[in-house]
């Protein structure tokens, strides 16, 4: 087993015996601890009483959080003519039809969003086993197909952030910067889990939240008190 540098070590031992802490004692934690030479993100995972297999207990959506996320997100988007037109004037890095189709099914993905017009998704459809896999498919329900190019793209940029619950029922998304300020990162991680919360199927039964926890990037994870993370 590789040893652990000093560093490391030291950080795994400040959160040794920690947990359920709340949210501003969790945050203080892991920001004093994000040591790596890069701005890390300040990562979220909430693990849910849900089976997504089941159409009637996945859990989707999407949040604004309001502080924004720290990152710049590059976007695609799918559409012709004035639409095309728009989303480059709010700022999408990407914009085609056929040939941002076949760019993708050539394995370029340069971007972190996807939009699409309605009119163009029978085209769109044919990445879903590239996209899918990547939760980077186009969809109504969090606002991804649209005729709105703008808006979309714009709320991409300004802090909006997409989430699903994975095969384990797991939840998990990127809340803010180490670098940002204490109170900042407070405000989006409950703005995120009370999104969540509102996502609950209607098939979830028993404990819908089970654990939520953050960490940094490359840091070790501390577990949340529940009733703090969902306090207004």
């Amino acid at each position: 087993m590789a040893k652990l540098g000093k560093k490391k070590a030291a950080g795994r031992a400040a959160f040794e015996g920690k947990s359920q802490m709340p949210v501003e004692d969790a945050v203080q934690l892991v920001k004093a601890n994000a040591t790596a030479n890069f701005d890390e993100t300040v990562e979220i995972a909430m693990n849910l009483g849900v089976d997504p297999r089941h159409a009637d207990q996945m859990v989707r959506g999407v949040v604004k959080l309001p502080n924004g996320t720290g990152r710049d997100v590059r976007v695609a988007v799918f559409a012709r003519g004035a639409k095309a037109d728009e989303a480059k004037a709010a700022g999408a890095e990407v914009v085609g039809a056929e040939d941002l189709m076949e760019s993708i099914q050539g394995g370029t993905i340069d971007f972190d969003r996807c939009i699409a017009t309605p009119d163009m998704m029978p085209l769109v459809g044919r990445l879903g086993k590239i996209l899918g896999p990547r939760n980077l498919m186009p969809n109504p329900k969090v606002g991804t197909v649209t005729m709105d190019v703008k808006s979309a793209v714009e709320a991409a940029k300004g802090g909006e952030v997409q989430f699903k619950a994975e095969k384990a029922g797991v939840v998990h998304a990127g809340v803010g910067k180490a670098s940002f300020e204490p109170e900042k990162l407070a405000q989006n991680i409950r703005a995120f889990v009370e999104a969540v919360n509102r996502a609950k199927p209607a098939g979830a039964k028993g404990t819908y939240m089970k654990k939520v926890s953050i960490s940094s990037t490359m840091g070790p994870g501390v577990s949340l008190d529940l009733a703090s993370a969902t306090q207004a």
